[in-house]
Protein backbone atom coordinates (compact mmCIF):
# COMPACT_ATOMS: atom_id res chain seq x y z
CA UNK A 1 0.00 0.00 0.00
CA UNK A 2 1.27 3.72 -0.83
CA UNK A 3 1.99 6.22 1.93
CA UNK A 4 -1.31 7.93 0.53
CA UNK A 5 -3.41 4.79 1.72
CA UNK A 6 -3.20 5.91 5.07
CA UNK A 7 -6.47 8.06 4.27
CA UNK A 8 -8.16 5.33 2.99
CA UNK A 9 -7.77 2.73 5.52
CA UNK A 10 -10.76 1.53 7.47
CA UNK A 11 -10.16 3.19 10.83
CA UNK A 12 -9.57 6.80 10.40
CA UNK A 13 -6.35 7.83 12.16
CA UNK A 14 -4.99 4.12 12.26
CA UNK A 15 -1.17 5.70 12.70
CA UNK A 16 -2.02 7.62 15.78
CA UNK A 17 -4.48 5.22 17.31
CA UNK A 18 -3.23 3.52 20.73
CA UNK A 19 -2.68 -0.47 20.77
CA UNK A 20 -4.73 -0.75 23.97
CA UNK A 21 -7.68 0.89 21.88
CA UNK A 22 -7.07 -0.77 18.92
CA UNK A 23 -8.83 -4.42 19.59
CA UNK A 24 -12.28 -2.95 20.72
CA UNK A 25 -11.65 -1.05 17.39
CA UNK A 26 -10.86 -4.24 15.04
CA UNK A 27 -14.08 -6.10 16.57
CA UNK A 28 -16.58 -3.97 13.73
CA UNK A 29 -14.36 -4.48 10.89
CA UNK A 30 -14.48 -7.28 8.30
CA UNK A 31 -12.31 -9.63 6.86
CA UNK A 32 -10.85 -7.45 3.66
CA UNK A 33 -10.59 -4.31 6.08
CA UNK A 34 -8.82 -6.63 9.02
CA UNK A 35 -5.99 -7.60 5.82
CA UNK A 36 -5.93 -3.98 4.73
CA UNK A 37 -4.52 -3.20 8.16
CA UNK A 38 -2.62 -6.06 8.60
CA UNK A 39 -0.98 -5.03 5.09
CA UNK A 40 -0.01 -1.49 5.66
CA UNK A 41 1.02 -1.96 9.31
CA UNK A 42 3.17 -4.58 8.04
CA UNK A 43 4.76 -2.00 5.65
CA UNK A 44 5.27 0.58 7.66
CA UNK A 45 5.50 0.27 11.22
CA UNK A 46 5.74 -3.46 11.96
CA UNK A 47 4.26 -3.82 15.39
CA UNK A 48 4.94 -6.87 17.09
CA UNK A 49 1.44 -6.45 19.33
CA UNK A 50 -0.62 -4.90 16.37
CA UNK A 51 0.41 -7.18 13.79
CA UNK A 52 -0.21 -10.07 16.47
CA UNK A 53 -3.37 -8.33 17.33
CA UNK A 54 -4.74 -8.47 13.45
CA UNK A 55 -3.67 -11.83 12.78
CA UNK A 56 -5.69 -13.31 15.66
CA UNK A 57 -9.07 -11.16 14.93
CA UNK A 58 -8.34 -12.08 10.55
CA UNK A 59 -8.29 -15.93 11.85
CA UNK A 60 -11.65 -15.20 14.44
CA UNK A 61 -13.12 -13.93 11.25
CA UNK A 62 -12.02 -16.59 9.34
CA UNK A 63 -12.99 -19.26 11.41
CA UNK A 64 -16.90 -17.92 11.54
CA UNK A 65 -17.18 -15.02 13.49
CA UNK A 66 -18.95 -11.82 12.62
CA UNK A 67 -18.09 -8.36 13.05
CA UNK A 68 -19.80 -6.63 16.31
CA UNK A 69 -21.20 -3.29 16.04
CA UNK A 70 -18.77 -0.50 17.10
CA UNK A 71 -18.19 2.68 15.55
CA UNK A 72 -14.70 2.73 14.20
CA UNK A 73 -14.64 6.64 13.96
CA UNK A 74 -15.99 6.93 16.87
CA UNK A 75 -14.18 9.66 19.35
CA UNK A 76 -10.90 8.14 21.25
CA UNK A 77 -10.87 9.14 25.07
CA UNK A 78 -7.44 11.05 24.34
CA UNK A 79 -9.68 13.38 21.71
CA UNK A 80 -12.32 14.25 24.29
CA UNK A 81 -13.69 17.55 23.74
CA UNK A 82 -12.88 20.21 26.16
CA UNK A 83 -10.83 17.98 28.69
CA UNK A 84 -7.41 19.62 28.59
CA UNK A 85 -5.40 19.01 32.05
CA UNK A 86 -6.29 17.28 35.31
CA UNK A 87 -9.95 17.19 36.82
CA UNK A 88 -8.36 17.61 40.30
CA UNK A 89 -8.90 21.27 41.72
CA UNK A 90 -9.35 22.49 45.29
CA UNK A 91 -13.54 22.26 44.72
CA UNK A 92 -13.11 18.41 44.17
CA UNK A 93 -10.88 17.73 46.92
CA UNK A 94 -11.71 15.69 49.76
CA UNK A 95 -12.13 17.81 53.27
CA UNK A 96 -8.95 17.26 55.65
CA UNK A 97 -9.27 14.73 57.76
CA UNK A 98 -7.06 13.83 60.57
CA UNK A 99 -7.07 10.36 62.27
CA UNK A 100 -6.86 9.86 65.86
CA UNK A 101 -3.35 9.67 67.51
CA UNK A 102 -4.01 5.76 68.16
CA UNK A 103 -6.49 2.95 67.36
CA UNK A 104 -8.88 3.39 64.00
CA UNK A 105 -11.83 6.18 63.75
CA UNK A 106 -14.16 3.26 64.39
CA UNK A 107 -12.73 1.37 67.24
CA UNK A 108 -10.83 4.13 69.86
CA UNK A 109 -7.20 3.19 71.49
CA UNK A 110 -7.79 1.96 75.40
CA UNK A 111 -6.24 4.47 77.79
CA UNK A 112 -3.04 1.95 79.22
CA UNK A 113 -5.13 1.26 82.59
CA UNK A 114 -7.64 -0.83 81.14
CA UNK A 115 -4.79 -3.02 79.11
CA UNK A 116 -4.04 -6.63 80.59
Amino acid sequence: MADSARHTLPLPDYDHLPVGGLESRIRSLSAGEVEDLLAYERSHAGRIPVTSLLTARLEQLRAGAEPTSGAPDALRPEQAAGRTGSPVSPATSPEPFSPPPHGTPDQRGKPKGDRT
